[in-house]
């Protein structure tokens, strides 16, 4: 029975932690929530309580990694608004313990935000050029566990992450002024991202980078709108009067390589 570690079981990490259980696979897992340990005992992940610091080494890092071969690495930057986080030193701290564990191969889950909105499509061959904070730092990670000798890597980099109680509609609905009325949206579903994560680990798809997106790109003000409706709740009303920037992201290299079909297309 092949270990996996699973660093950061939230939104995503959780279910994909369960559903790995249930293929055969036994799992560790972290949460930054002390609460959370016993949740996780109880869905049979052996739980450990890891929080990443930027001026400090994290606690648990060598029992949360031991014997495992394969690590996902699935915390958020936390960089939005103002925050003065530095997620690239919370990574520097960590990788010496992976470097020094039994783990050989690292599945890191990024983000698109790595690349600019540049009006046109974007592939895993376009030179990343991030806008925020965040995708900055994403991407400096990203080469940290790319170029590291220890371990393969691959780098897993989703567009804006859907689910049955997670959608951008409900934050949107019935708001002014919506910018970028015209850029397409790169979505995907949880369903998806977890079933991509097990085929990358099964098929041994190590020392790359795949878009995950899915290949469904209708125009924000469209899409929205329509989703709106079928929900039953109040569209958006975008601003028409700047021109819209935005990107379509290719996941033609994933779909090709792990032959994979996607299940949900927002």
């Amino acid at each position: 029975m092949k270990q996996i570690s699973i660093l950061g079981c939230g939104w995503l990490g959780m279910p994909l932690a369960k559903h790995l259980l249930q293929n055969g696979y036994s799992i560790k897992g972290s949460t930054t929530t002390e609460t959370k340990l016993e949740i996780l005992k109880n869905e049979g992940i052996s739980p450990f309580l890891i929080s990443l610091k930027a001026n400090e080494l994290p606690r648990n890092s060598n029992a949360f990694l031991e014997n495992s071969e394969v690590l996902i690495i699935n915390i958020p930057p936390g960089l939005r608004g103002n925050s003065g986080e530095n997620f690239v030193a919370k990574m520097e701290n960590f990788i010496p313990f992976i470097e020094k564990s039994s783990v050989k191969k690292v599945l890191f889950v990024s983000s698109t935000s790595v690349y600019a909105d540049v009006n046109q499509v974007v592939t895993e061959e376009t030179v990343p050029n991030p806008e925020t904070e965040s995708g900055k730092q994403l991407l400096i990670s990203e080469n940290l566990l790319l170029n590291n000798s220890n371990f393969q890597s691959t780098i897993l980099r989703f567009g804006g992450l859907i689910g049955e109680d997670r959608h951008p509609i409900n934050f949107l609905a019935g708001r002014n002024n919506i910018e970028n009325p015209q850029a397409p949206i790169n979505l995907i579903h949880q369903q998806d991202c977890i079933e991509i994560i097990q085929k990358i680990i099964e098929k041994e798809v190590w020392n790359t980078v795949l878009n995950a997106v899915a290949p469904f790109h209708p125009t924000r003000k469209r899409y929205y709108t329509e989703k709106a409706l079928e929900l039953n709740l109040l569209p958006p009303q975008f601003n028409e009067n700047q021109a819209s920037v935005g990107k379509t992201v290719s996941s033609n290299k994933l779909i090709t390589v792990l032959n994979y079909e996607f299940k949900n297309l927002g």
